[in-house]
């Protein structure tokens, strides 16, 4: 109790401090306050308004901010500039005669610089008296009718408890699980975190998360920074058929066009990290944007007494030149240095509170250093129907964990793993807009991949218990692919249909000289893995849409997977996994739902159901356990022998009711009953029974809001609940045995009752409050966000760990069970207040 106490005095001496520095803040910009410029007629807002399908300039396109009569319109080259516009937020409309006007949302202006939005309207496919236009500013609306969210940066920036993340952003969607941790693990519709595919202005990223969980996803905080993005187009199904290897989702982030008329800065001191973004022309028809990032958040958890101290640095930028209208080049890169120290620290003051927990969690944890990176260039040229892109990438992910006996360096390694994984993807494609409504695409893709990994660990096998594992593998592959899309108008534009398919597969080229390459090619022939896909969507009533899509999708396996060695049958050393049962993760999907919008207060409410069934998923060759149930923590995921006979399924149905910015309020409500199950297929066919997944949440819901008022205000907040997720009981026997304990330092679960225990519920209040002032020249916003308002606590079962010593953290063996340890408990129900204060200058 008295521990209970000092952490809560010390967390109430951080809220303490943090409100202070608000304080002063706030009285250090007061005195400018009173010169700062928000009268009407000091903001500009200029663009350009081309056809989203031929690059083609609009001439005397409509250009007005929302709820205005008057504005300008575009000239013979297709650009505008909208003078008189008051500092604040706005709502942008844009039409045009015979194409769909679209709404740009949530648009900043401020005196300081001209906000640059330019606009790609698509020809009306729609009538107009069957429903309400609303505008889309994806490309792929024929074909994924629904199951599409599209999120703009300002809702990333403001979302309360969020630190500018938007891996947490997406958190607020329907069919976005909740993860009660502090990772960024990206679960959609009952899905793995692996499951998810991302993708930078059309160009393959593997990640998005800082230490990222190889062979799965996840991490503590984002790697994009949001301050170079102009929006995302969140896919929770029916993926584009140009976008392969994704099972759960598909994210297309969208960097913005770097501003051209000037040179312009902004820094931020976020709850997290600090940063620096640059945009301006660098030719007469070149411009670019670059962002660097440092972390401060190992101070922040240092503040906080955890034993993990997570260092991240990140940098991204983008470079486009456009000599004409046909023609568009686009240079991206994205890149990332992380290490994951220990906070060794808390184990030397054997008189602190709570020092046998920190002893034991520190026991447990690894050192890891990882850095990734991502170069990749675009060429769209655009055509009278159309237009060709060709995409040219390479991305690399260098990953590195060890750990010594007791933290000690002088000591044995316990855990030894250096791993690299290279691609190199070229993708072509090919679009056009035919007569009488038809859109078709199609287009290939190859890649060149290299995978290396030098592995020593110790391992835990059911009935054999502690078993080294030491192994070294390099192999070099290649995969290719084909895809085709079609989309058509029919019943006079009130029913649109379109029909996609492509195939994809891969053969092992080359091994490490030290191994002997496996025969044949098991994922060589792509008509393994055709993957066709269907969508309807049908404008049945004025704003009202009926939508539905069925596909099959199919992923390959992970890296760690594939690459895993050992000894086959006549002890000679070759890729284990790498065999005849080798195959693709297939994933049938079948959604359906209804939509209505009510363009004139910019709200939706839309209610889909959804039916995922999984076959040929790896599971664990020693444990039986499908390796999609695991991914939740830091570390390597597939780094074993596995089968590819686990079948899974997931299921449910997503209610959404969206008010985007209107008259200064906004809000969404979404409502997620979900169900994600899987049986092992090893088992014998009578005692199959499908088992919760780790991801089985059933019920999530989340509410975010908020009002911005004229005086540069804005109060925001987020509510969440989420059923509790299944978790598998330990052994205890088993891990307190002395052997054991000694070699994993941590519980050993039983896989025998797997997820057969569940978490309680739990539920979040995070809330936000921005201050922003507009000077002639600059611009400042300064925010305060307070995460867990309520201070609640995620139900968690209890962490094991064993008797110690007080005075030197060591294992004390038991007294009453020879060769064990007795049980200590750790409790982990324990919920904070996390304070921030950030401020953001634009220059």
């Amino acid at each position: 109790m008295v521990g209970f106490f000092e952490e809560t005095l010390n967390l109430c001496v951080v809220i303490g401090t943090l409100c202070a520095r608000f304080l002063m803040v706030c009285a250090l910009v007061m005195p400018f306050a009173a010169s700062a410029q928000t009268a009407p007629g000091r903001c500009v807002i200029l663009g350009k308004v081309v056809d989203a399908t031929t690059n083609a300039p609009l001439p005397f396109a409509s250009v007005v901010l929302q709820g205005q009569s008057s504005g300008t319109a575009t000239d013979f080259e297709g650009a505008y500039r909208l003078e008189g516009v008051p500092a604040g937020v706005h709502n942008v409309v844009v039409s045009f005669l015979g194409y769909t006007p679209e709404t740009v949302f949530e648009i900043e202006t401020t005196p300081a610089r001209p906000a640059v939005v330019n606009v790609a309207l698509t020809e009306a496919a729609i009538a107009v008296d069957a429903a309400e236009v609303v505008a889309e500013s994806r490309a792929t609306v024929e074909e994924a009718p629904l199951s599409v969210r599209s999120i703009g940066t300002n809702e990333i920036k403001r979302n309360p408890g969020g630190g500018r993340d938007i891996s947490r952003a997406l958190r607020s969607l329907p069919g976005v699980a909740a993860i009660p941790s502090f990772r960024n693990d990206i679960v959609i519709r009952g899905g793995a975190p692996n499951e998810n595919r991302f993708y930078l202005d059309g160009i393959e990223i593997p990640n998005i998360n800082h230490f990222a969980t190889q062979g799965a996803s996840g991490g503590p905080v984002g790697m994009i920074n949001v301050d170079l993005v102009e929006g995302v187009d969140f896919y929770a199904g029916a993926f584009p058929a140009a976008r392969g290897n994704a099972l759960s989702s598909v994210m297309e982030f969208r960097f913005k066009d770097p501003r051209t008329d000037q040179w312009t800065a902004n820094a931020v001191v976020g709850t997290s990290d600090l940063g620096v973004t640059v945009e301006g022309p660098t030719g007469e028809n070149s411009s670019l944007i670059a962002s660097v990032r440092r972390s401060y958040l190992q101070l922040l958890f240092e503040v906080l007494g955890l034993p993990f101290l997570p260092i991240y640095n990140d940098y991204q930028y983008k470079w486009t030149w456009r000599p004409d209208d046909r023609n568009a080049v686009t240079v991206l890169g994205l890149g990332a240095l992380d290490d994951f120290e220990l906070n060794l620290g808390l184990a030397s003051d054997t008189a602190a509170p709570g020092y046998l927990n920190q002893v034991a969690i520190l026991d447990v944890l690894p050192i890891s250093e990882q850095w990734n990176y991502m170069q990749g260039m675009k060429w769209d040229r655009y055509t009278k129907d159309g237009k060709w892109t060709f995409v040219l990438s390479r991305n690399m992910l260098n990953n590195s964990a060890f750990k010594h006996v007791d933290n000690d360096v002088t000591l044995p390694l316990t855990l030894d793993y250096v791993s690299q994984e290279i691609e190199n993807k070229f993708r072509a494609e090919r679009l056009r807009s035919l007569g009488q409504g038809w859109k078709v695409s199609g287009g290939v893709n190859a890649e060149y991949a290299k995978y290396n990994n030098a592995t020593r660990n110790t391992v835990f096998v059911p009935e054999v218990g502690g078993v080294d594992v030491t192994f070294g593998s390099d192999f070099k592959m290649a995969k290719y692919g084909a895809f085709a899309q079609a989309s058509r108008p029919l019943l006079d534009n009130r029913l649109t249909v379109s029909a996609g398919m492509r195939m994809d597969g891969a053969v092992l080229l080359d091994v490490a000289e030290d191994l002997e390459k496996p025969e044949g090619d098991p994922l060589a022939n792509p008509l393994d893995q055709f993957s066709p896909r269907l969508s309807a969507s049908w404008s049945f009533a004025p704003g009202w849409t009926w939508n539905a899509n069925a596909g099959i999708y199919h992923q390959l396996p992970a890296y760690t997977i594939l690459g895993y060695a050992g000894l086959n049958s006549d002890s000679t050393s070759t890729l284990l996994n790498w065999g005849e049962g080798l195959t693709y993760t297939t994933n049938r999907q079948l959604v359906m739902g209804i939509r209505r919008e009510i363009g004139s207060r910019n709200a939706s409410v839309s209610l889909e159901g959804f039916y995922k069934g999984y076959t040929g998923s790896p599971a664990s060759a020693t444990t039986g356990i499908a390796l999609a149930n695991l991914g939740a923590d830091f570390g390597v995921v597939g780094n074993e022998t596995v089968s590819f006979d686990a079948e899974g399924r997931a299921y449910g149905m997503e209610v959404l009711l969206q008010q985007r910015l209107y008259k200064g309020y906004y809000g969404l409500l979404a409502y997620t009953l979900v169900r994600s199950e899987y049986v092992q297929g090893r088992d014998d066919l009578d005692l199959q029974t499908w088992v919760p997944s780790s991801w089985d949440n059933r019920h999530i819901v989340s509410f975010t809001g908020g009002k911005k008022w004229d005086s540069g205000w804005e109060l925001g907040a987020r509510v969440l609940f989420s059923g509790g997720l299944p978790y598998t009981p330990v052994a205890l026997s088993q891990s307190l045995l002395i052997e054991n304990w000694e070699t994993f330092n941590a519980a050993i679960p039983n896989y025998d009752l797997l997820n057969t225990e569940r978490n309680g519920a739990f539920h979040q209040v995070d809330v936000r409050l921005d201050r922003k002032w507009f000077f002639d020249r600059w611009s400042l916003d300064v925010f305060f966000d307070l995460q867990n308002l309520t201070g609640a606590a995620p139900p968690q079962p209890d962490q094991l760990d064993v008797v110690r010593d007080p005075a030197t953290g060591r294992p004390i063996p038991s007294t009453t069970n020879p060769g064990s340890y007795d049980p200590r408990f750790i409790s982990t129900a324990t919920g904070a207040v996390l304070p921030g204060l950030g401020m953001i200058v634009e220059l």
